[in-house]
């Protein structure tokens, strides 16, 4: 029995539960004042504005009978003995609803906003702020806390050495991986195709080679006896003068 009663109490003393019953007593209030706003506010005005356009008397009067109405004794339709649709407290459900929806997600937005500000002023604090373990770091540096840009200045010169230390870190263990996937078989298989096809492209270069100077060496025949059909033709002779008379 004991054992039952420390498990009820740490039930009922958690954050979620105490967050949840004033929830539920805040929202029973809320609920009030929802629907006095639609009952008291927006539905005389709705029905105004229908009265206005059909004559009727509003929400009221929206309603769809199932059968023969029963008439009083006013000769109207007698609701409480008559079977109908009210289409008239659907509507004002549902504005209740979306009423309702507006209002928690207003909250709620709220909320997180003043959180994400409580969680920025405090990060800007804590940074602001300097620890015991750094006050001792400065000292030792021989930098006096209440020296504002000093301190930044070490600080900032702190961080760039731990970025450029973590840089240095990352280019080694990168350095180490691509050396660790040099002694893989997939890496020996790459280099082998990449060599074989070095060496085709390389054959197919000499293949070209050889045979523009197959072309060459054998317009060079052509060109000689060319030439020597250029010599053989006999020079024209030179034109006479004629004698003056």
């Amino acid at each position: 029995m004991k054992k039952f009663w420390g498990e009820f109490k740490k039930f009922i003393s958690r954050g979620n539960i105490l967050d949840l019953a004033v929830g539920v007593i805040v929202g029973g209030a809320f609920t009030a004042i929802v629907t006095a706003l639609t009952n008291k506010i927006i539905r005389p005005f709705i029905n105004w504005i229908l009265a206005a356009i059909t004559g009727g008397s509003g929400l009221d009067a929206v309603v769809t009978f199932l059968g023969d109405p029963v008439m009083g004794a006013d000769g109207k339709p007698d609701l409480t003995k008559s079977i109908y649709i009210d289409w008239g407290s659907f509507i004002t459900a549902i504005l209740d609803f979306f009423i309702i929806a507006l209002t928690v997600f207003l909250i709620l937005k709220a909320v997180m906003k003043s959180k994400e500000l409580m969680k920025e002023s405090a990060e800007k604090m804590k940074k602001a702020t300097l620890s015991k373990a750094e006050r001792k770091e400065l000292k030792a540096a021989g930098i006096s806390p209440r020296d504002k840009v000093a301190v930044a200045a070490y600080f900032a010169e702190k961080e760039a050495e731990a970025a450029r230390l973590k840089a240095e870190e990352e280019a080694k263990a990168k350095a180490a991986e691509e050396e660790a996937k040099k002694n893989t078989t997939e890496y020996l298989l790459r280099e082998i195709r990449d060599l074989l096809a070095e060496n085709k492209a390389l054959k197919e270069e000499v293949k070209e080679a050889a045979s523009i100077a197959e072309e060459s060496k054998a317009k060079k025949p052509k060109a000689k006896k060319v030439a020597e059909k250029v010599e053989e033709k006999p020079k024209a002779k030179p034109a006479r003068k004629k004698k003056a008379e």
